[in-house]
C-alpha cells in the first residue's frame, strides 16, 4: 500500500522526470488559488459574511495547498492530496448555494443536494473510457461544471444576482478545462504544456465564487458565542 502511494505520477508536459521542481510553472501557478483563498478569507471577514464565508476561503487556500505538494511530489499519495479539497468545496458550495443563496431549508436543501450528485454520478460513470482517456481525465470534472450551471439557474430563479456569477465562474470553468485537456496535445510544440493556464483561470473562477459568497450570504443571524458555527449555516 506504501508502495503505491508513493509511486511516482507524470500526467502533464512540463514534468519531465520525478523531481522536486520538474514542474516549475505548474507549481508557481498554484499561487492563483492562494490569492483567490486568501483574498476571499479578507472579504469575509471585511463584508462579516459569517463563519462559513470564511470557512470556504480557508478551503481554496486548502486547494492551493493541496495542488502545491502534487506539482512538486507528484505522487499518487499527494495525487489525492489534489483531489480531495476541490471535490470538498464543490459539495460545500452547493450546500452554500441551496442554504444562503436560495434561501432552502435544510430537508429541501438536501433532497435537492442528493439528487443532483447522483444524477450527475451516473452520468459522469457513463462517460465512455476512450473519452475520458482523450480528455486526460477531464471528465472527471463535469460534476462541478454542471453543478455551476444547474445551481446558478436555481439562484438565479430564487431572486439572487449571486446566480450569475456562477455563470460566470463556469464560462471560466470551460476555459480551463480547454486548458487541461490540451495540455498532452501540444506537448511537442510547446514543452512548458498548458497545464498552468488551469490554475490560473480556476483561481480566477473561485474568485468569482468567492465574490458571491462574501456579497450577496450574510448569514439571517449573526452567530453568537458557542452557536456560532451553527448560525454561520442559517
Amino acid at each position: 500500500m506504501l508502495e503505491q502511494l508513493s509511486q511516482h505520477v507524470d500526467l502533464y508536459c512540463e514534468r519531465l522526470g520525478p523531481g522536486l521542481w520538474a514542474e516549475p510553472l505548474n507549481a508557481v501557478s498554484n499561487l492563483a488559488f492562494f490569492a483567490a483563498g486568501f483574498w476571499g478569507v479578507y472579504e469575509a471577514r471585511r463584508l462579516k459574511a459569517g463563519v462559513f464565508a470564511e470557512v470556504l476561503g480557508w478551503w481554496v487556500v486548502a486547494i492551493g495547498i493541496g495542488s502545491t505538494l502534487f506539482h512538486t511530489f507528484a505522487t499518487e499519495a499527494t495525487k489525492w492530496a489534489d483531489i480531495l479539497p476541490i471535490a470538498g468545496f464543490t459539495l460545500a458550495y452547493t450546500l452554500f448555494n441551496l442554504r444562503r443563496f436560495a434561501g432552502m431549508a435544510w430537508p429541501k436543501a438536501l433532497a435537492i443536494f442528493l439528487g443532483f450528485y447522483i444524477a450527475v454520478g451516473l452520468l459522469t460513470y457513463m462517460v465512455p473510457d476512450w473519452l475520458h482517456a482523450a480528455s486526460n481525465g477531464t471528465t472527471g470534472y463535469l460534476p462541478p461544471f454542471l453543478a455551476l450551471i444547474f445551481f446558478g439557474c436555481v439562484v438565479i430563479a430564487k431572486g439572487s444576482a449571486a446566480g450569475w456569477y456562477n455563470l460566470a465562474a463556469a464560462a471560466i470553468f470551460l476555459g480551463s478545462v480547454t486548458c487541461r485537456v490540451l495540455d498532452p496535445m501540444v506537448c511537442d510544440a510547446m514543452p512548458i504544456g498548458t497545464h498552468f493556464m488551469w490554475h490560473v483561470l480556476n483561481g480566477l473562477m473561485l474568485g468569482v465564487l468567492m465574490a458571491a459568497t462574501t456579497r450577496y450570504a450574510k448569514p439571517r443571524t449573526e452567530p453568537q458565542s458557542m452557536s456560532g458555527a451553527v448560525g454561520a449555516w442559517q
